[in-house]
């Protein structure tokens, strides 16, 4: 079976999977909001990558892009409103109880992403989600 798919895909050709990626023009440091001028458009085919600039403008790259590499998946995510060791709120909710208490960011995160938060009361370390105003909230 992969033999003839093999055989068809040389008759037919690989341009029928071929199609937009997104890729750097530049070299984009890890931290950096991506802005129009640093993507461009290529024709070409793999797997996890971005085809919709839309998708990537506005997002934090997690590590460093290179010129002409097509951006994955896993590069971006949202920018980053928690830094590491920034003292936050950390919000406990659960059973009708809410308790609040300050802790410090272990990792930088993004609104929506899990953070790791060391208590600095009880020195123990939990994992909850960034909030919109900053909080970080961990629930049951």
């Amino acid at each position: 079976m992969k033999r003839l798919f093999v055989i068809l895909s040389m008759i037919f050709g690989a341009s029928a999977a071929s199609a937009d990626i997104i890729v750097a023009t530049q070299i984009i440091r890890a931290n950096s909001i991506i802005t129009p001028d640093v993507i461009g458009v290529k024709r070409g085919t793999a797997q996890g990558v971005y085809d919709d600039p839309a998708q990537v403008l506005g997002q934090e790259a997690r590590k460093s892009l290179y010129p002409g590499r097509p951006i994955k998946q896993g590069d971006l995510g949202p920018p980053a409103l928690v830094d590491r060791n920034q003292i936050v709120a950390l919000i406990f909710a659960g059973s009708g109880l809410q308790i609040a208490t300050e802790g410090r960011a272990l990792d930088r995160a993004g609104v929506g992403e899990q953070l790791r938060v060391m208590n600095m009361g009880s020195r123990s370390t939990v994992t909850g989600t960034v909030m919109p105003d900053g909080t970080v909230r961990v629930s049951k």
